[in-house]
């Protein structure tokens, strides 16, 4: 995982002349912090670290990735994906790669992918990412949504396996009738960029909390105890939830519903907020490093966003919190690997536009 160093307390948020309070935020949402990006962290650089760290846990080789599936509605460009530049920079040289936009789901919804893409034995690695910078695409002005925003990112690598142990099920889902409940309006084909979208702060996002709030309600609930049915489980067989981090009280209705403890949920945001589609692997992160999840135990991962869309997967755990970290030598290696992928990046684009020169050359001379 990677989140930027800088973290913003609900405090400074009204400091900066925004109609709002520390109280105010805590008894609504939960959240006391958020980590905003700085001036020249992207959601690519992000991406990348966060890469970076699950190939040093998982001790992998970034040449052997066959696919990356990046989850992300904050893309460095609408064209080209940043899965590619993640791929370029990781020098992942057999990897597809492509970027996924399932809102605040987008994770669950790339899991889900890759598990299908190894199953039909056409992959065997797969990384997969979420990445925000929302901080972009926020209205400062606006406390319904400024307030409960961060940035950050999370990875995972997915390899084929026999036996028993990793994805066991997954379910996902949409309802394009409340796509106006979450949305950034301007940028797109429906609404290209002009003065005035920019003027009306439209390429921000907007969101109808209300309804947004009573959907996640019903579908976290809703979408864990289809998830634990596929797989062949029953509720109290799962040791921990790890939900997208949005709303304390959305996950303290959704522990109620389940007939489960709060402690049994992963919960973070109280120190980064609404992550959108990093919520849930940051969370999971945190949650390996800390000691909660056993090797054997059952996991649900489970979200909820734009679309709207929502998505669970029920997850078998296998690997002990730094089982698999790597000797330093072979970190020295990586580390030799990135600065080739770099390199390897750069020449590459010179010889491309060597090559235009040189093509324009040869015809300019042959019309001559």
């Amino acid at each position: 995982m990677y989140v930027p160093k800088q973290a913003v307390s609900n405090d400074e948020l009204a400091q900066r002349g925004l109609d709002t309070s520390d109280e105010w935020i805590r008894t609504r949402t939960g959240i006391a912090r958020r980590h905003l990006a700085g001036d020249h962290e992207t959601t690519a650089q992000m991406a990348i670290a966060a890469a970076h760290d699950a190939l040093e846990v998982a001790d992998a080789d970034p040449r052997e990735i066959d696919l990356i599936i990046l989850a992300t509605v904050t893309s460095n460009h609408l064209m080209p994906s940043t899965a590619c530049m993640v791929q370029d920079a990781l020098g992942a040289i057999r990897a597809g790669a492509f970027d996924l936009n399932a809102g605040c789901s987008g994770f669950v919804y790339a899991l889900s992918l890759a598990q299908q893409a190894i199953a039909s034995g056409e992959h065997n690695l797969v990384l997969v990412i979420g990445a925000e910078t929302l901080s972009r695409v926020l209205n400062w002005e606006d406390r319904g949504t400024c307030v409960l925003f961060g940035d950050g990112a999370g990875a995972v690598l997915l390899r084929a396996t026999e036996g028993p142990a990793g994805i066991q099920a997954s379910v996902i889902g949409s309802d394009g009738s409340g796509s106006n409940l979450l949305i950034i309006p301007a940028g797109g084909s429906a609404m290209p960029a002009t003065r005035d979208t920019v003027d009306q702060k439209l390429h921000c996002i907007q969101m109808n909390g209300q309804e947004v709030f009573r959907f996640a309600t019903t579908i976290l609930a809703q979408a864990t105890e289809q998830v634990v049915t596929k797989a062949g489980w029953q509720i109290e067989d799962v040791a921990l939830i790890v939900p997208h981090q949005a709303n304390m009280r959305i996950i303290a209705s959704a522990s109620k519903r389940l007939k489960l403890p709060v402690e049994r949920f992963v919960v973070n945001l109280e120190e980064y907020g609404n992550t959108s589609a990093a919520s849930i692997p940051i969370a999971l992160c945190e949650a390996v490093q800390a000691g909660r999840i056993a090797p054997g135990e059952n996991i649900v991962l489970v979200g909820f966003g734009a679309g709207l869309t929502w998505g669970a997967t029920a997850i078998k755990w296998s690997v002990a919190p730094g089982e698999a970290a790597a000797p330093s030598y072979r970190n020295v290696w990586r580390w030799l690997l990135y600065r080739w992928a770099g390199l390897r990046s750069f020449t590459r684009q010179k010889a491309r536009r060597m090559l235009v020169l040189f093509i324009r050359k040869a015809d300019h001379l042959g019309r001559r």
